[in-house]
């Protein structure tokens, strides 16, 4: 499927699926902090989160163009996509380093819905985005491989069956370069709990359903190796660049949603006997919003064809992601200024969508880390820090 027509019918296929599940629905789910099973299972069984899934496998066997807009929609229609993107992006390490058995094990349930795969260990409470010095290790005992440390801001790991998670394997000191020696692994989660894995969830500003692990000698099996020992850097980076260009669209969709919402309330509230919109104080910066929402958007639109394309896009996926995100929080910021004193009540919807936002100037990546990258990769200016 490609073309301006088959993504036009995606679109509408999803904002179709997003109507039965109102914004009330999202609004119950953050006061409860619940889990949107029977969203993120409709989505399954629909075919939009095996998108990236090759047909051999039971997916749609589409690209990253096609998943942007899947998770656009769903952050325009006030839904938080948060709880499902990572089902597209986590699976490509899986697809691309995988061996047969483990993607013929895997990836069919992962299309069909059968199995979740939302889950991705890296972030570290002592190492933060320095990924290279993360503390968690795992060694080889016979034909197994035993974890220990720890692991924190873990997403859906309560609604995941698998995580692919990223431990060093050989000490950071016994490597030439600090990227060696880390290696990727599936991990059956639903095995691991109770067994070595402790999962706590964490309380925080929106319900991203983010945990802390504790591994204490987790034992797995070394044919949960995933890639070469070693090589696991390379795993989650092949990751990484789908998981930019996807946030990017979500953020677009955010932006788009408050840019809906601030335009028919400037243009619907009146005071002083004229709609608000008249006003260019409220009107021009809606409109800013706009025009730079659709900067990004192209941006994303340009990093994700070159993914598909197989093209080197890490540049694009990072600026994709940061301008992106920028202009979502910055119109979600303006929608706030619009409704006035109304944007902080719940049933507007608009204070959650602003909390959701926010979160995608922090993580994955902040935009200091994508602005030293440009700087250093792109620029080829003195290494920052």
């Amino acid at each position: 499927m490609s073309g301006e027509t088959d993504l036009s019918q995606i679109r509408q296929a999803v904002r179709q699926l997003c109507d039965q599940y109102g914004e009330d629905y999202w609004l119950q789910l953050d006061r409860d902090r619940g889990y949107p099973s029977e969203f993120v299972q409709e989505l399954s069984e629909a075919g939009f989160l095996n998108i990236l899934i090759p047909e051999a496998y039971g997916g749609a066997g589409l690209g990253v163009i096609e998943a942007s807009a899947v998770m656009e929609e769903v952050c325009r229609a006030g839904a938080h996509a948060g709880a499902c993107h990572a089902q597209m992006y986590v699976m490509g390490s899986v697809l691309r380093h995988g061996n047969e058995a483990q993607k013929n094990r895997y990836l069919p349930e992962i299309a069909s819905g059968k199995l979740r795969l939302q889950s991705f260990g890296v972030t570290e409470p002592t190492t933060g985005t320095d990924t290279t010095s993360l503390k968690t290790v795992a060694k080889k005992d016979g034909d197994e491989y035993v974890i220990n440390g720890q692991k924190v801001w873990i997403s859906r790991i309560e609604h995941s069956d698998l995580m692919v998670l990223l431990a060093r394997t050989t000490p950071k000191d016994e490597v030439q370069k600090k990227t060696q020696g880390l290696s990727a692994f599936i991990v059956d989660v639903r095995e691991a709990v109770g067994n070595g894995l402790t999962i706590q969830p964490i309380e925080s500003m929106i319900n991203h359903h983010s945990c802390e692990l504790f591994f204490d000698d987790l034992r797995i099996p070394a044919e949960n190796l995933l890639g070469e020992e070693g090589a696991g850097f390379k795993v989650i980076l092949d990751g990484m660049n789908a998981e930019r260009i996807l946030i990017a669209a979500e953020c677009v969709g955010d932006g788009r949603y408050f840019v809906d919402k601030a335009s028919a309330y400037a243009s619907d509230r009146t005071i002083f006997d004229r709609p608000i919109g008249m006003n260019q104080s409220v009107q021009f910066p809606i409109a800013r919003c706009y025009a730079e929402i659709e900067a990004a958007s192209l941006m994303v639109d340009k990093a994700a064809k070159m993914f598909d394309a197989g093209e080197p896009c890490g540049a694009e996926a990072n600026m994709a992601k940061m301008l992106a995100s920028e202009a979502s929080w910055r119109a979600g910021d303006v929608c706030m200024q619009t409704h006035g004193g109304y944007a902080f009540a719940k049933e507007y919807h608009i204070e959650r969508k602003f909390r959701e936002t926010r979160l995608y100037q922090i993580a994955p990546i902040s935009t200091n880390l994508i602005l030293s990258f440009i700087g250093e990769h792109v620029l080829n200016m003195p290494r920052s820090f």
